[in-house]
């Protein structure tokens, strides 16, 4: 019997590049995003929803997850950066829609989680949650929450690993929005994200598979940064 993954995020980018990773080897990939990716597996399946919808999650995906039964990793990857733009020029209502997807929708997935076997699972973080730069507050403030959702959700879910993993600097269209729509100088920052390694999402899912084949020299709740280990 084929091992089951499920990943949010599945249409494109990080999410994308795992479906196929996990497709190739065999697995049945069960995914969840707004819109759908042209796969054609039998071992893809797939639902269709915008996990912004909050009070929606438990109602239109609990039946779906619960009917898997058995998982053997999850991978929170669906997310949102928000606007690059100074924390004294952002207003609340913009930090809210980002720490809402980011923080709040995965909550209400890891409660579901919780009532089904899940040996694994990896929340997409980011080195913007430890490290403060100008003009990311919506991002780290939410990828911050995310670290410490995982961290609480540990000593909860006493049967599953959980990480919050930073997968590094992908290709992605929220990185060359940075790349090529931020001013270098008022934000030094987006020369920094210029100047490092961009992976192809490719390499980043080898990689995040890689750390959970070696998932048990990690503690549950950690924070890792693939480019420390």
């Amino acid at each position: 019997m084929s091992k089951n993954i499920l990943i949010t995020g599945c249409s494109s980018g990080l999410g994308l590049a795992l479906t196929n990773l996990y497709l190739q080897k065999g697995f049945k990939v069960y995914g969840i995003s707004r819109t759908k990716p042209e796969i054609q597996n039998d071992n893809f399946i797939y639902k269709e929803f915008d996990l912004a919808n909050i009070e929606q999650i438990k109602p239109s995906l609990q039946e779906f997850i619960q009917n898997i039964h058995d998982i053997e990793t999850v991978y929170l990857n669906a997310g949102m950066l928000g606007e690059i733009k100074a924390s004294i020029d952002l207003e609340v209502p913009q930090l809210k829609e980002v720490y809402e997807l980011n923080v709040y929708a995965n909550k209400e997935l890891l409660d579901i989680f919780s009532t089904i076997n899940v040996n694994n699972i990896i929340a997409i973080s980011s080195g913007a949650s430890v490290n403060g730069s100008k003009g990311w507050a919506s991002y780290s403030l939410s990828k911050a929450g995310v670290n410490m959702l995982i961290n609480l959700y540990a000593k909860e879910l006493l049967n599953t690993k959980l990480l919050a993993v930073a997968p590094g600097v992908i290709e992605t269209p929220m990185t060359d929005y940075i790349r090529f729509d931020i001013n270098d100088e008022e934000f030094p920052s987006a020369k920094r994200l210029k100047e490092s390694h961009i992976q192809k999402p490719e390499e980043a899912a080898q990689r995040l598979h890689d750390l959970v084949i070696n998932i048990d020299k990690f503690t549950s709740g950690d924070f890792i940064d693939v480019r420390n280990i």
